[in-house]
This record gives structure tokens, sequence and C-alpha cells, in this order.
């Protein structure tokens, strides 16, 4: 008999394997693969962000996907408590570009380690390449687990951190949701974020685009009626299958979500490649530019505006060409220019499929969770941490922040329930 079993050696179980353990509880951590903390030992590019030190509005703004949600968790333990957790443990951690969070080190195995030690030191129990078949519950309660050998672990309470399918290869394959919905939980609609989108237009198809960045482009997602759903301004990169990068990645939950209302119809992208400027501004500039090196060819005088190949594919759909010379150039023309340069559409007819994404939309819906506990208002015992929750963020140490934060609440709070029944 432990008090409290966590199926899932991720960020949010390692983390919750301590807060359960602190207090003396009998803890036992299941890992169906064979690495604990894989998926930490690879995030931030093999670095590890483990957090973002922005205020609080700002983390739950950069998590779109029910951020809202972490308001309560956040009034137990937040960003700054993550911050403290690891300097305490002889991690002392770094502030870089948007309040992302890294070990001096540079060194995500750092963090692993530091982890995995403290689990040591508090007798936390590590069985891995453990696989569990489901959990054993009666109608009111959870009693514990059944492995796929057959064997049953009993507990007190159980905390499923087993994470999304996102990232297949670091064990999050799904198994946690049929377990919880079993336990009577509804799990929300799946669906692939952070991942790059696709698209059959010509010019994706002869890939003449191809390996193009541009730089601090505002990209946005516009819906059926031309309305703009949202817009970041990051770079993005042109793929031999659609498009990728920063700014992408953020817009892509638009994308799916728009195509859900819309029976997976294409969605419209609008890149402006010079944010800072509303189109009289740019076609001004244009002007001038062109009138300044009048005898010049157009792709010469105007190559300081945009990345060659851009400019060019531009010019074209402008009926510019790029050896026409400034003189010669209608004002039409270059209306259209400018007009293209901040408002270039195309059509993304959906992205990657979820096992290419860096972070699952859906799940246990949070609307079955008590936030200040992560506990299920389902079943009792049961609780949940992590991705395996309908919770999503960007990329910057969002995701890796509502793990470690309902991680730690979670296991906190299934360690006190395990004492309530242990004494009674």
């Amino acid at each position: 008999m432990y008090d409290v079993i966590i199926i899932g050696a991720g960020p949010s179980g390692l983390m919750a394997s301590i807060a359960a353990a602190e207090n003396g509880h009998k803890v036992l951590v299941l890992e169906k693969g064979r690495r604990p903390g894989n998926k930490l030992a690879i995030s931030g590019g093999g670095r590890c962000n483990v957090t973002n030190r922005l205020p609080q509005e700002e983390i739950i703004k950069n998590i779109p996907g029910n951020g809202r949600f972490l308001y309560g968790p956040f009034s137990v333990f937040n960003n700054e408590d993550i911050i403290h957790f690891f300097e305490n443990l002889g991690v002392p951690l770094k502030e870089e570009d948007h309040g992302r969070m890294f070990p001096v080190s540079n060194k995500a195995q750092d963090v692993v380690s530091t982890l995995l030690n403290e689990m040591k030191r508090l007798h936390v129990e590590l069985k891995l390449e453990t696989k569990v078949a489901k959990l054993l519950m009666d109608d009111e309660k959870i009693l514990g687990v059944r492995l796929t050998t057959g064997e049953e672990i009993l507990a007190h309470a159980v905390v499923l951190a087993v994470g999304g399918k996102a990232v297949p290869q670091t064990g999050s394959t799904g198994d946690g949701y049929p377990w919880a919905e079993r336990a009577g939980h509804t799990i929300t609609t799946l669906y692939p974020t952070e991942v790059p989108l696709l698209s059959n237009e010509s010019f994706i198809r002869s890939k003449e685009l191809q390996g193009l960045a541009l730089r601090d482009v505002a990209v946005s997602v516009l819906n059926a009626r031309g309305k703009n759903l949202v817009t970041h301004t990051m770079d993005m990169l042109f793929t031999h299958f659609g498009l990728s990068g920063p700014a992408i990645l953020r817009c892509s939950q638009f994308v799916v979500k728009e195509q859900m209302k819309n029976k997976n119809q294409p969605v419209t992208i609008k890149i402006d490649t010079l944010p800072l400027q509303n189109e009289e501004e740019v076609f001004q500039q244009l002007n001038a530019t062109v009138k300044e090196g009048a005898r010049k060819q157009v792709n010469n005088s105007l190559k300081q505006i945009a990345p060659e190949r851009w400019l060019n594919f531009l010019l074209e759909r402008a009926n510019i060409a790029p050896t026409d010379t400034g003189a010669s150039l209608s004002t039409e023309k270059l209306r259209t220019l400018a007009q293209l340069l901040k408002a270039f559409t195309m059509a993304v007819n959906g992205t990657q499929p979820i096992e290419k994404a860096f972070v699952t939309g859906g799940g246990v819906s949070t609307k079955e969770i008590v936030p200040k506990t992560m506990a299920s208002k389902k079943k009792n015992g049961l609780y949940f941490c992590g991705e395996i929750i309908d919770i999503h963020g960007y990329t910057g140490g969002y995701n890796i922040t509502s793990a470690l934060v309902t991680g730690r609440i979670a296991g906190m709070n299934a360690g006190k329930h395990a004492q309530t029944i242990s004494y009674t």
C-alpha cells in the first residue's frame, strides 16, 4: 500500500512526487519509458526553459488554452516559486528574452538530475519500464492501479501525470485519457497546437519559397468572414509543405479551431512584412525610393525593403518585372506592391498531425478539476497535472510552468488526502 502513486515521470510527475513525499508519505512513481524526465531533457533545445518570469497576467495571456484556470493554482504556487524551488536545490537560473528562465549551466540534464536527486532524498520509489493498464476504483474512490503484467498496486491517491499526445517519443501517447474517462471525466477534443501548417498553394507545391525566413513579420489568422482572430509578430519560415517558425506555431491552434468550426475548410493567413508602418507609409517609401533611383532596376532600388526572394515573389504578383526601372513604374503597380507587403494572404489547409506538435490541445476538462488542489471532482483520491489537462500555452516556458505548478499542487494535495485516510 502506497500513500500516493504518480503515473508518469515527466515535468509534472517529477514535481508531483517531490511535493507528495515532503511530509514523509510513501510515494511511488510509475514510468513506462526508460528515462525519467525525458521531455525536460530535450526542452528548450536541450537547455530546459524551466519557467517564465513575466508577470502573472502576461503568463496567463500566453496560455490561450484555458490559462485562466491557472489563477487558482498560481495563488498557491507560481512561476516565482518555481524559480525559488530550483535555486534552493542548487540550480541557479538566468533570465533571457521575453522572460524565459534557463539554468545558468545551459544544461537541461542539470534540472532533471536535481529533481531525481531530491526524489531520492525523499525516498520516492521510481519504477521504470512499468506500464499501467488501468486505474483501480470503486464507485466513490480510487484504489490503486493495475499494471500490464496483471500486478495490482494499492494507494490512497493516484496522480495522472502522463502527458498528452504531442512529442510521443517522450512517452506521451495519450494513455491517460481512457483512464480519466472511466473515472467519469470528460475529454475535450484533442488537437495539435504549436505545430507547422500545411498549404496547397501553387508556390508551396513548386517549393519556390522553400527555406525562406521572414524576420519580425506580423502573421494573422483570419476567420471565414475575413475578421482577424489573432496576430503574432515574430519570425516565420516557408517550407516544402507549408509554413513553420515561431509566428506560425503560435497561430496554429487558431487555424485548427477555425477549421473545427467550418468543416475543415481552408483558413486564410495574412502576412504583414512591415508591421511598423501602415500601407500609405509603405507606399510613400516605395514611391520615394524608386523615384530616387529612377534609372535603377526595381529589384535593386527596393532591396532594402524585404528579403530578395520575397521581394521578387511579391513584385511578380504586383505585375512588376524585377528589371523594370523606377521611371517606368505606374503608381497603381506601386500601390499594389505596398498592399502585398502589408497584407499578403494565402490559404492553409490544416496542420501537421498531433504527433508532430509541440503541445496537445484539449484533454481532461478543467471544469471537472478543483483549481487549488488539482483534485478530480468525479472520483475521490484522483488528481491531475500537466498536459493531460485541457490547458495549453505558447512555447517560451509557459507549458512547463503550467506543468510544474499543477504538478506541485497535485502532489501536495494527494499527500494530504492520503494522510486523512491513513489516520482515520
